[in-house]
């Protein structure tokens, strides 16, 4: 078993710790006091042509496998949250739907913009009723002449209000079955649409320099040329390229937790009590030891299960485990690095303490834990032989 990275993954991953050293890291703690969107670092993201990593180069795109992906992740994540989570929505489920059910033409109307970084991209799901439960979107979207009238709100939606945002890929009801079951479509609305408006900013308790807004539609028509695969499969669609969030969002808490460790460490040896380095005192040794390990089990996790996807085998399960368990991680070393610092480590100046807020949102997002745990326990309790594709 080879665990070393691709010699090309490896510099690759050295170009943008490099990167983040310069362009991302000195400027995090400003950008997330004052909320602000840096829309530059995308943009230099889009030159150096990562706004597209999971995108073939017939789209613009770097065409990467899902192990690069991750490696990618864990500089810019251990750089800045904020900034990660918004590469990393719009990596995945802002890019992947019209990547996999796009047209022709759309993808090189919408995708290939998004892949080369000129625009940066949405996904619009969760409802203020409707978050782990994703079939109870009340949202709908009924025939016009000509094409769509879309209605409803949606919640805590990411990259949708920028300077650069393009448009969202939205998810509606069109309709129900003669059964009663609910019909779903996908569609694409760009930004500027009559109907479609972004509310505030809103105000959360971690990832703050990231753009998260309400979405209100109102009578908003899309011409037919907007739906995205096909009408009727939209839920179907969404929960394809989940898997894929799941690791990615396990890569944030592995990045996380790379950078708590490494500001423990740092604190810890610099930082003197009773005549000693706080290193010295076994209790927070102990601390770091149990971090580090914790960390180490969680990346090859993750990486794992990147290696089953990019060999197209089944990955669900791994993907949910190393959601749940990277996540958890993640907070956890969060929390003790804090400890470490002590009352450093409570002050908003304190590094520490962005992370320490960035850390709880990663049990919540792209499916919480308690959904994770549920798809882990189903897969294990299910007979081999009859548990569902990509599930087992």
């Amino acid at each position: 078993m080879d665990f070393d990275l691709p010699e090309e993954t490896r510099a690759l991953q050295e170009m943008v710790r490099d990167f983040a050293a310069r362009e991302i890291t000195p400027h995090a703690a400003a950008w997330s006091e004052n909320e602000e969107f840096p829309t530059h670092v995308f943009t230099k993201l889009g030159e150096l042509g990562l706004m597209g990593m999971l995108v073939p180069e017939e789209y613009d795109g770097a065409g990467a496998d899902t192990v690069t992906y991750v490696a990618v992740m864990e500089e810019l994540g251990a750089a800045d949250q904020s900034v990660a989570s918004s590469w990393n929505a719009h990596s995945t489920i802002a890019t992947l739907p019209l990547l996999a059910y796009g047209t022709e033409e759309q993808k090189r109307r919408w995708l290939a913009p998004l892949a080369r970084g000129e625009a940066i991209g949405a996904f619009g799901l969760t409802e203020p009723g409707a978050g782990s439960d994703a079939a109870g979107i009340t949202t709908t979207a009924r025939r016009a002449d000509g094409g769509w009238l879309i209605n409803g709100t949606k919640m805590f939606i990411t990259n949708a209000g920028t300077d650069i945002s393009q448009g969202v890929t939205v998810l509606a009801v069109t309709g129900r079955e003669d059964d009663g079951r609910k019909r779903y479509a996908t569609f694409y609305v760009p930004t500027d649409t009559p109907g479609y408006t972004c509310g505030r900013k809103l105000k959360k308790l971690g990832w703050h320099a990231m753009d998260t807004r309400e979405l209100v539609f109102t009578d908003c028509f899309v011409p037919d040329d907007h739906l995205i695969g096909e009408e009727g499969g939209g839920l179907r669609q969404f929960l394809s390229v989940l898997d894929k969030g799941r690791i990615s969002v396990a890569a944030l808490g592995l990045s996380l937790a790379k950078a708590a460790l490494a500001l423990a460490v740092q604190h810890a040896t610099e930082r003197e009590q009773f005549g000693r380095p706080l290193s010295a005192f076994q209790a927070v040794a102990h601390k770091i030891a149990d971090m580090g390990t914790e960390l180490q089990a969680a990346r090859w996790m993750v990486y794992r299960a990147a290696w089953l996807a990019d060999r197209g085998r089944p990955y669900g399960t791994e993907a949910a485990m190393a959601k749940l368990y990277a996540s958890e991680v993640a907070n956890r070393a969060a929390s003790q690095a804090v400890q470490i610092h002590g009352g450093y480590g409570y002050v908003r100046e304190s590094e520490i303490s962005r992370f320490y807020a960035d850390a709880k949102i990663l049990e919540i997002g792209e499916g919480t834990n308690e959904i994770q745990r549920n798809v882990i326990a189903r897969a294990l309790v299910t007979p081999p032989a009859q548990a569902p594709r990509g599930r087992a």
